[in-house]
This record gives C-alpha cells, structure tokens and sequence, in this order.
C-alpha cells in the first residue's frame, strides 16, 4: 500500500470531486474522490506541467 498524502477534493458542480495527491517518493496521484484506490499516477513534474498546461488554457476545449 503507498502511502499517499491526499489534498482536500476539488469540486465542481454536483458531485465532480477530484483529489491531488503526492507521495514521499515523487510521485503524484489525481483520483476521483470516494475511490482513492483507483487513481492515475505519474511524477510530480508530470503533474506540474499538466497543471501549468490547464492553467495557460490548453484544456479549455474540454468546457465547452
């Protein structure tokens, strides 16, 4: 089992909740909140860039 420090869920409208989460072996977790056992992993920078990614506005075609 690994031993994964999970933020608070971020939510959006009704119950779209997501959880980030990282390790102390860098690596980071994204999950969908209630089913923390079935999680995507990947690095920290990995996750760093899909954030800056989102941030810079390269997913805004998934909201329309």
């Amino acid at each position: 089992m690994r031993d994964i420090s999970w933020e608070a869920p971020y939510c959006g409208e009704g119950n779209n909740c997501f959880r980030i989460g990282t390790d102390d072996q860098g690596n980071a977790y994204i999950a969908v909140s209630g089913a923390e056992d079935t999680y995507v992993t990947d690095s920290r920078e990995a996750l760093r860039t899909l954030i800056r990614e989102i941030k810079a506005g390269k997913a805004d075609h998934l909201l329309r």
